[in-house]
């Protein structure tokens, strides 16, 4: 009577969680979000950028929209070096056959 329902998660739903995953794998996962939370950072970076380009330009302050322009160039490129990142090591996947990013492939 120590416990009355007894679910293996892992086997039950097809969860990574209980199947003895390391911290290779768990590397794995987040490298493979990595472009999501990029997205998302650089969708609020872009927001703030842009919100500032407007209120220094509205305020003829130069500084306030200089910096909102540094924000934007900064996410954009960042997103792009990430996304670059990403793709190179689907290549390096696909010539070498080697997993890198073995996100959801625990089979």
């Amino acid at each position: 009577m120590a416990s009355l329902a007894q679910v293996d998660i892992g086997k039950t739903f097809d969860s990574p969680f209980g199947q003895n995953l390391g911290l290779g794998d768990f590397a794995s996962t987040i490298l493979s979000n990595a472009v999501a939370i990029a997205a998302i950072i650089l969708f609020f970076l872009l927001l703030f950028g842009g919100i500032s380009i407007i209120m220094g330009a509205g305020q003829n302050n130069p500084e306030a929209a200089a910096r909102g322009r540094k924000a934007a160039t900064a996410a954009v490129s960042g997103f792009i070096i990430i996304f670059a990142a990403y793709w190179i090591i689907q290549i390096v996947e696909l010539i070498t056959g080697v997993s890198i990013l073995s996100y959801m492939r625990f089979r």
